[in-house]
């Protein structure tokens, strides 16, 4: 890849597997720009507020976008769940999605940029003990699809792509996942962790964009993430 000059951005880029996006990005050549709300972040800020995509993209340009940021999921039931917790993964991780491919699209982003959006494996098989999280991560994949769509109308030479990893224990929202489920079951987190066999680390999350970066002629698309690499699911 050629990388020297080139700008990434990824959003919820300082812990979890956003932290082993940039840290990959970084090490691979990019000028890699974190956004989180938390202290460690070179922009901090609210990734989904209004208006911040466009002015990180007018000052920075970058030629890839990581849209990884997103709320810890509230892992009680849904008859427990109130509105507010419920749709929370929709005001954060759906509207990330939708400000900055929005932004991406409008500005937009030089021919040969990659957005790439961080969905998630419960978009496929639902995930009962976290609110709206799975209906949200499922609009994320939507967004990129409807995106890459809209690009190629467009002639901008832009691709989309969603990612969709597996449940990550390690990390905030799979460790509150663990948890959830593995009380559910009535086993100890540690009992439902070995289940689960390898799972995706902050690296593998790392190397899996690193991958759909290293061939620009692949198709944009949908494509799962588990231990042992990415697998097209459209």
């Amino acid at each position: 890849m050629q990388t020297l000059g080139q700008t990434a951005v990824v959003t919820g880029g300082t812990r979890g597997l956003g932290l082993g996006i940039a840290e990959a990005l970084a090490k691979a050549g990019y000028d890699t720009v974190t956004i989180a709300r938390g202290p460690g972040a070179d922009i901090v800020a609210d990734a989904a507020g209004p208006g911040l995509a466009e002015r990180v993209i007018a000052e920075r340009a970058p030629s890839v976008l990581v849209l990884n940021a997103g709320v810890l999921p509230d892992p009680r039931p849904v008859h427990e769940q109130t509105w507010e917790s419920f749709s929370a993964p929709w005001e954060v991780d759906v509207r990330q999605a939708f400000e900055w491919t929005r932004a991406a699209l409008r500005a937009p982003l030089a021919p040969g940029g990659v957005v790439v959006l961080m969905s998630s494996g419960a978009a496929l098989g639902g995930s009962p003990r976290s609110g709206g999280y799975a209906g949200a991560k499922a609009m994320v994949r939507f967004v990129a699809r409807y995106a890459d769509d809209e690009a190629a109308r467009l002639g901008l030479g832009l691709r989309f792509v969603a990612l969709l990893p597996g449940l990550s224990p390690g990390t905030g929202v799979g460790d509150v996942g663990a948890a959830a489920y593995a009380a559910r079951e009535g086993i100890t987190v540690a009992a439902f962790r070995e289940r689960l066999g390898a799972v995706v680390t902050p690296e593998v999350a790392g190397a899996a964009v690193l991958e759909v970066l290293a061939d620009p002629a692949a198709a944009a698309g949908a494509y799962s993430v588990s231990a042992a690499g990415l697998t097209k699911i459209e």
